[in-house]
């Protein structure tokens, strides 16, 4: 069985070989339903950061799609891609750093040479979030997030692909690598909306 997105290997073995990997135990995955109408095959996966008893996480979360069309859209480059999603609550004032969003891109291309995910066509958005609560949404403050959207197409196994968008998940939440059982500290403890 491969994980390698060529022309040897099926939708299927992939999604084995995705399905059972295991990622750092601070950061939960689990399989979710994949969006419709963007390619004839799809599988997504969703991350949250120590989530608490019900499921929600102060830290942050993410979203990981692996999409697949053998007619290979132009703007792919090939035959998969994969999209993906990650936010995180911040500091208000780490939320006006101007090199925040440049910071976050530079974690996710990082993230993906560290683990040896090769790519191309990669595209995507970095955007900072600053708030502050008025009336009866004051006592919730000032805050901030930052929120990180980006697409690739995948060359060679792809579970290095995975390890990369869940190492950007806890790199925005403040959990770089290695930092397992580490205290978290600056997340504003906010619930998800």
């Amino acid at each position: 069985m491969t994980d390698h997105p060529g022309s040897d290997s099926s939708f299927s073995e992939v999604l084995a070989v995705l399905r059972s990997h295991t990622f750092r135990r601070d950061i939960v995955v689990h399989e979710i339903p994949a969006p419709t109408g963007l390619a004839p095959e799809a599988f997504a996966l969703a991350a949250d950061i120590r989530p608490d008893a019900s499921g929600q996480s102060i830290y942050g979360t993410g979203r990981f799609v692996l999409l697949h069309d053998p007619a290979q859209p132009s703007a792919w480059d090939g035959p998969w891609r994969i999209v993906t999603f990650a936010q995180a609550p911040l500091e208000p004032e780490i939320g006006t750093d101007p090199l925040l969003t440049d910071v976050a891109w530079s974690w996710l291309i990082d993230a993906l040479d560290s683990r040896g995910a090769r790519y191309h066509a990669a595209s995507g958005t970095s955007t900072k979030t600053l708030s502050k609560g008025f009336g009866s949404l004051a006592a919730e403050g000032e805050g901030a997030q930052i929120e990180l959207r980006a697409s690739w197409s995948p060359s060679g196994p792809l579970a290095p692909h995975a390890e990369a968008w869940a190492e950007l998940v806890g790199m925005l939440a403040g959990l770089p690598p290695g930092s397992e059982d580490i205290a978290v500290f600056g997340a504003r403890r906010r619930t998800r909306d």
